[in-house]
């Protein structure tokens, strides 16, 4: 129930590695976008803070999903069933000493977001950076208005009735594509349905981006806008120039907060299964355009 989780043992060997020093911070996202909106459980955010306060290495959340990750603890981990969303996130937050948040997700606001830390030092170097890339520390240039929205969406996000709704509206469009037998990512996460483009597209080798090719024939099929997350996400090695090959080629129909309907759910599942019983007629895709960084945003495709 927790795939969200670190895996303490890896995490061990790449310390011993590469030396404590040349180590940052941990990143621990919850949820995990790429892993299928999976969470991680508070038992492994602490025994992270553990290991990691052994070597003097920081843990920073990405927080983007943070409330999402919280209803899974309440309702899957021991101990948390009574305790309120606002304390469970509390508590994940004490196992980090920072965070970065896109307020487009659990703030519930269409755009801005912030950075958090409770390193002093580490604070004044982020503000003196803030106003080259951004703005004055004072706004961060978020007009006042979005700021005073951000603040209202986060304290919004904390009720257990809305988190609730936002997560079992996702679960009913998974039911109704493995109903279908379309194959998913299972379970499924708080924030997306993500489509196993490897199964729906057997046909397909990775280096043909089935993923991509699924994401634009499901566009062309229904106009429904999805994202690619497999081989055109992970990008190149820097030295070999080759691909690299993630385990996971998965297509996230991500859904909006508080936009859309369970009849628009149904719309989009009808969707998807048109297009599963035509599946073998997806062809693979080549770049056109393959920019040099964070290629999946701007890249440009034909068809092989």
């Amino acid at each position: 129930p927790f795939k969200g989780n670190i895996d303490l043992n890896k995490l061990q060997r790449l310390i011993d590695e590469k030396g404590a020093e040349n180590i940052a911070y941990v990143c621990l996202a919850v949820t995990v976008n790429l892993a299928g909106g999976q969470p991680v459980s508070m038992a492994n955010m602490r025994a992270v803070r553990e290991l990691t306060n052994k070597y003097g290495i920081k843990v920073f959340y990405d927080a983007t999903r943070c409330v999402e990750n919280a209803y899974f603890i309440k309702e899957q981990e021991d101990g948390f069933a009574d305790k309120s969303i606002t304390e469970i996130v509390l508590e994940m937050f004490s196992y980090a000493d920072g965070c970065t948040m896109s307020g487009k997700k659990d703030c519930l606001v269409n755009i801005g977001g912030f950075l958090c830390m409770n390193d002093e030092h580490l604070f004044q170097d982020a503000k003196e950076m803030v106003v080259v890339y951004e703005g004055m520390p004072s706004y961060g240039g978020m007009a006042g208005r979005d700021m005073e929205a951000m603040a209202i969406g986060l304290e919004e996000s904390m009720q257990y009735e809305y988190i609730r709704h936002r997560v079992l509206q996702v679960r009913y469009l998974g039911d109704l594509l493995k109903e279908a037998g379309v194959p998913i990512i299972e379970p499924v996460g708080g924030h997306a349905v993500f489509l196993d483009a490897r199964r729906f597209c057997p046909h397909l080798t990775q280096e043909q981006f089935p993923a991509q090719s699924l994401a634009a024939n499901l566009y062309v099929e229904s106009g429904v806008r999805s994202m690619e997350r497999g081989i055109v996400s992970a990008g190149r090695d820097n030295k070999t120039g080759e691909n690299h090959t993630p385990k996971l080629e998965t297509v996230r129909l991500t859904i909006p907060r508080r936009v859309y309907t369970y009849k628009h759910m149904d719309v989009v599942a009808d969707g998807v299964i048109r297009l599963f019983k035509h599946k073998e007629t997806i062809r693979g895709l080549r770049f056109v355009y393959e920019p040099k960084q964070l290629r999946f945003f701007t890249a440009r495709f034909e068809e092989i």
